[in-house]
């Protein structure tokens, strides 16, 4: 009597979690767990749906869980898409296929509960980059992209301290490397007396960018994007130069005369947090380590700064996946 008495205490707990989990991280929707046609993701939506929006989660995650979340609660579709980092995906951002993407968006037109012709890639920082990328290259299924702190180019893998030593392209299409700046990994200082461990990344992204001929071969062709482009810059980031690379695609997207409706959002004050959820907005301050070593680096931006940037960022967001 007392086994099936724990058993069933034990029962009620696990459902008591199960409920608290979904109604706390995902406001009372759980996700379907995709894991087939070549790819893994998060699948949200109602379950009544038909012929909806659908927007493609670049990264996953906690941040692509909890946006694909948002959007589903509204009548969309969500689909929160990991690329690496996780079982039977790459370890790092090295030689990414985009077919892996492109799987996605192909599996994502074929549900009832989605409009093939509206699917929004979004994605924020790297993330961007790659949903810009991917929108480029397979315009037919991709119509539109909302780019959080938006990259204009392509960059090696050893932008990130982490990465392998060799020089290589993150992505590839085709079997083939996406162009890209070729950058040396990001050094540490030495410290000297009584200084910090603080380092200062812009100088090093702009140095990338200040090579015109790189440029010019790894300039994302966000020409090509087949439907509505929304970039979100703060302007004080000081994580990479966000900014100047979103200035860059507007100019890009002028001088070709792009078709379609675009807008790039600034907002003063803000920095590269414009992404996290409200309650990080006081995060201005982060830190990596380069060479074993621990380095703080500023994000930018002030907490009143980001928080508004946060909201109206929001709702812009919502704006654009309910105008498509």
């Amino acid at each position: 009597m007392k086994k099936i008495l724990l058993f069933i205490i034990a029962t009620a707990l696990l459902l008591l979690g199960i409920w608290w989990a979904k109604n706390t991280f995902f406001g009372g929707m759980a996700p379907q767990v995709i894991h087939q046609d070549g790819f893994q993701a998060n699948y949200f939506n109602k379950g009544d749906e038909t012929n909806k929006t659908a927007v493609v989660l670049i990264g996953g995650g906690d941040w692509g869980d909890f946006w694909a979340s948002e959007l589903a609660k509204m009548g969309h579709v969500g689909l929160s898409l990991p690329y690496h980092r996780r079982e039977g995906l790459p370890p790092l951002i090295e030689k990414i296929p985009l077919e892996y993407v492109e799987k996605a968006l192909n599996w994502l037109a074929q549900q009832p509960s989605v409009n093939p012709d509206k699917i929004i890639v979004m994605g924020a920082s790297v993330n961007a980059e790659l949903a810009l990328l991917v929108a480029s290259t397979f315009p037919k299924l991709a119509s539109g992209v909302i780019a959080y702190c938006p990259s204009s180019v392509t960059w090696s893998n050893t932008v990130y301290p982490w990465s392998s030593e060799e020089v290589m392209a993150k992505w590839t299409h085709k079997g083939q490397p996406v162009p890209y700046i070729a950058m040396e990994k990001l050094k540490g200082k030495e410290l000297k007396g009584n200084e910090t461990n603080v380092i200062e990344t812009l100088s090093y992204w702009n140095t990338g960018l200040d090579d015109s001929a790189q440029v010019a071969q790894a300039a994302i062709p966000v020409e090509r994007i087949a439907g509505p482009i929304l970039l979100l810059t703060p302007a004080d980031d000081k994580v990479w130069p966000s900014h100047r690379m979103s200035q860059m695609i507007v100019d890009r997207l002028e001088a070709h005369h792009f078709s379609h409706a675009f807008d790039n959002i600034i907002y003063k004050n803000a920095g590269h947090t414009i992404t996290a959820q409200h309650s990080q907005a006081s995060v201005t301050t982060g830190q990596m380590y380069i060479e074993g070593i621990a380095y703080e680096f500023e994000y930018g931006g002030t907490p009143e700064g980001i928080l508004k940037a946060q909201k109206d960022s929001r709702e812009r967001v919502k704006a654009f996946v309910g105008g498509l």
